[in-house]
């Protein structure tokens, strides 16, 4: 057929809407093309939106960016929650060091799989802590922002200081600063969310503490408040023996018995009849040491015994107590029977103390006890630490031998933490509340301001200077009771419209297990 022929017969079918073959055919092979195109674009872009997906997850943008909490109307991602949970966490374990096992606590498992308690998880037990915590912080910055209370040099050193030690304990542990800060809060944590909610968290405990400082009262509302409850305040000094009326639980032979009331009774009974054969004999003269001669019975005595709602101390307490009062008494309850000996009531009327000091501690040895010439090297470094101490208050003997002289020594040289950078001071120190040798110094009664010397403890030599007395103890006692109390409605009020909750989605972020 001719080429025109083809082109008439083409033309013909058409007319008639009869396809024509071939151009069906380049048609059909047209449509293919244009559906694969759309294909491949579609999984061009699901591969593109899968890497970026993977980048983002990669690069902790979620959970910089999510929010894992809410306070009111501001959020918190979980990079900023992580900062606070992180914290409580080794807090908690700082402080319970020696029992996090007996608690059932697995430091190198994920704390979202251990139970704490019905049903609640070690997770759950600290993600409550961490947003209370979270809540208080941001009702305290609000508060200081209503009253003007605002950041200030003090603040701004201690943000420094907190910085540099985070440095600090990057570079000793051959980390970027960065790098720290992911190590021991996970990989969400920055230095600029570490540095805004430290900044966040001093500024709320400065806030309050300021609150707390400012709280005074007058020696007339001190009386007062010591008068409405003086036995809270009062001490009594007394003698007891002290039996116990508990039935024995093993026979003769060690091995386990039950005890029946019948056995709880008699056991009682025979602990009344120890105790008014003793309390005869300790009336008719006896040491009331000597007469305790078994595992049942206890002698012990107290200069300062303070109330607490008990058989014992109640009766010690009651406003009729005289002097020489004795008496045999029942703590059914405890399973015991006092002879009791009542010797005074007081209220503490002593002065504290203001001290500063300056503790020089001995280097550590690096020998074990067994090694050979142990003792001598522990007595050496003893040596050199005693004769620092020396020379440094001859040092300071030689100077200006003032008080502030005395305490820019102590910033220098005292290794004690707790008054190395406010000039060595405590105040208000009271009876047995320091070190025994610490305290028969401040407490001497020869004691006068200006007075230094060198006293030896277990931590080590402490260069003594005496500032003078202070507060009567009782009046301390009532203050800090009254600033508690005020403090603590105070604190209430101000937190009490505040609760952090959390986001379902953006609280999966939260570090939960914690293996360096």
């Amino acid at each position: 057929m001719s080429a025109s022929r083809e082109k008439d017969t083409r033309q013909a079918k058409t007319a008639f809407g009869q396809a024509d073959p071939k151009t069906a055919r380049e048609a059909q092979q047209r449509k293919e093309e244009k559906r694969n195109n759309r294909l491949y674009g579609v999984i061009a872009v699901v591969f593109v939106i899968i890497a970026i997906a993977c980048l983002v997850y990669r690069s902790n943008i979620i959970p910089k960016m999510v929010t894992a909490a809410t306070i009111g109307d501001e959020s918190y991602t979980a990079a900023e929650v992580n900062y606070y949970f992180v914290n409580n966490y080794q807090n908690f374990l700082s402080q319970n060091y020696n029992y996090i096992s007996y608690m059932g606590l697995d430091v190198s498992s994920d704390l979202r799989d251990q139970e704490y308690s019905d049903g609640e998880t070690w997770f759950d037990f600290f993600m409550d802590q961490t947003l209370q915590q979270m809540a208080e912080v941001q009702a305290m910055n609000d508060a200081a922002a209503a009253d003007g209370f605002t950041w200030n040099d003090d603040l701004q050193a201690q943000l420094d200081e907190n910085m540099n030690a985070l440095e600090t304990n990057a570079s000793n542990n051959a980390l970027s600063t960065s790098g720290y800060l992911k190590r021991i809060f996970g990989n969400t944590m920055t230095e600029k969310i570490f540095e805004e909610q430290t900044k966040r968290t001093l500024l709320a405990q400065a806030y309050a503490q300021n609150y707390e400082d400012g709280l005074t009262y007058t020696e007339d509302q001190l009386t007062e408040a010591y008068n409405a409850d003086p036995k809270s305040y009062d001490k009594v000094s007394y003698e007891v023996i002290r039996i116990s009326g508990a039935a024995d639980t093993t026979d003769a032979d060690g091995n386990t018995i039950e005890v029946t009331d019948e056995m709880t009774q008699q056991a009682m009974a025979d602990a009344k009849a120890s105790a008014d054969s003793m309390y005869a004999a300790w009336m008719a003269g006896s040491d009331p040491a000597e007469l305790v001669d078994n595992d049942k019975s206890v002698y012990t005595t107290s200069d300062a015994g303070a109330w607490s709602d008990s058989v014992m101390m109640n009766w010690l307490f009651d406003d009729a107590r005289q002097a020489g009062d004795s008496t045999v008494l029942e703590d059914a309850d405890n399973s015991y029977y006092y002879v009791l000996l009542f010797h005074d009531r007081f209220r503490e009327d002593y002065n504290t103390v203001d001290v500063r000091h300056i503790l020089i501690q001995p280097e550590a040895t690096t020998l074990s006890e067994d090694d050979e010439g142990y003792d001598a090297d522990v007595q050496a470094k003893k040596d050199a630490a005693k004769q620092k101490a020396e020379d440094l208050l001859a040092q300071w003997k030689a100077g200006d031998a003032t008080e502030d002289s005395f305490a820019q020594l102590a910033n220098e040289n005292s290794t004690d933490t707790g008054s190395n950078t406010n000039g060595g001071l405590y105040t208000e120190i009271y009876q047995d509340q320091m070190v025994e040798a610490f305290n028969d110094w401040c407490f001497d009664a020869a004691r006068k301001p200006g007075d230094t010397g060198i006293v030896e403890t277990d931590y080590g030599y402490h260069i003594m200077y005496f500032v003078g007395t202070d507060l009567p103890y009782w009046e301390v006692q009532v203050r800090d009771t009254l600033k508690n109390d005020d403090f603590n409605t105070w604190y209430t009020e101000k937190t009490a419209d505040y609760t952090a909750e959390q986001s379902s989605f953006g609280i999966r972020f939260v570090r939960s297990i914690f293996t360096y």
